[in-house]
């Protein structure tokens, strides 16, 4: 899994019913339009990740072109909190500096 699929994982987490807007997540991970929209894509593919349109009410007094609102399913949340566990779970222990004894109390 990308860093940027886990960023983007965890900001949709952060607020697992919400539904978000493309721009949304670009803005809160930081990543742009041509990074984020490939990962949504394979995250609904996943079944993750589902959408919507907005209806033109929603938007037609803003004059705005309508958004698609994107949200994690029940399953894909929970696939979302296991996939990152399982990064979290793998990531490489900080190495010693050489020389550095691992014994408890730093005993040399």
């Amino acid at each position: 899994m990308t860093m940027q699929t886990q960023a983007l994982l965890r900001i949709v987490l952060s607020e697992p019913t919400r539904e978000w807007y493309g721009l949304q997540m670009c803005e809160a991970t930081g990543l742009p339009s041509g990074t984020i929209y490939p990962i949504i894509t394979r995250l609904q593919q996943a079944g993750w990740i589902e959408s919507r349109w907005e209806q033109p009410e929603e938007h037609a007094h803003e004059g705005r072109p309508r958004r698609r609102y994107y949200r994690l399913t029940d399953d894909g949340a929970e696939q979302a909190r296991l996939a990152l566990a399982e990064v979290y779970r793998r990531r490489p222990t900080a190495r010693l500096p050489f020389g550095t004894n691992p014994a408890p109390g730093g005993a040399q």
